[in-house]
């Protein structure tokens, strides 16, 4: 059983306060949306669950309002806590087989990938998507280590769940991954750092239909 439909992750925004300036997340996320984010991801390193808690409700309410699935990094407790639609976990953060039952059957639950075998792991283990990069390596985990693009498209032939791939794409490179069998991709800077994130969002959008027409 997969929790999500493939078109659900066609782009996949993924926060970042590195740029909120005078703006708020809320408001940073709503113009993703409008820009044609197909589902977000609540990403927060740096802060603790109470501090984030009011605000993922938030958001959460918003993604609903644009049918967009809400995720939330890590925080598993917390996403079933809020009645988030899933987590995204790591390979280093709690144990895929916890987190699903911590939030039960129907929630999202996607896992991060970069070999073929942590791949066939997580699919065997119920992820219902897979995250695998840097494919252009990364501005906000610099010691992301670059995926070799034909590395991406073996993972995504090795199993039947859906993979976004991830790590610094841009309007500029994302057409470079044409044809390596993603359902999508996640992108954080190359959406939450355009001065126009509407805009930046739409431009991303308009060449994910292009690529997966």
């Amino acid at each position: 059983m997969n929790n999500i439909r493939k078109e659900q992750l066609k782009l996949y925004a993924i926060t970042d306060r590195s740029w909120l300036g005078n703006a708020t997340l809320y408001e940073q996320v709503e113009q993703a949306l409008k820009g044609g984010a197909t589902m977000v991801q609540l990403r927060e390193k740096l802060l603790d669950e109470d501090a984030v808690e009011g605000e993922a409700e938030e958001i959460l309410k918003l993604c609903h309002r644009y049918h967009a699935p809400f995720i939330i990094n890590d925080h598993v407790e917390l996403a079933a806590r809020i009645g988030a639609d899933g987590v995204h976990i790591g390979q280093s953060d709690m144990e895929l087989m916890r987190a699903r039952e911590i939030l039960g059957q129907d929630k999202i639950i996607g896992v991060t990938a970069k070999t073929i075998e942590q791949a066939k792991a997580a699919e065997d283990g119920g992820a219902d998507y897979l995250g695998s990069g840097a494919v252009f390596g990364s501005s906000t985990k610099l010691d992301a280590k670059p995926m070799e693009h034909a590395l991406l498209q073996e993972i995504c032939d090795s199993v039947s769940i859906p993979v976004v791939a991830i790590g610094g794409i841009t309007a500029a490179n994302l057409l470079q991954l044409k044809g390596r069998g993603m359902a999508g991709v996640a992108v954080v800077s190359g959406i939450f750092a355009c001065p126009d994130i509407e805009a930046g969002t739409r431009e991303l959008r308009e060449l994910m239909d292009q690529i997966l027409k």
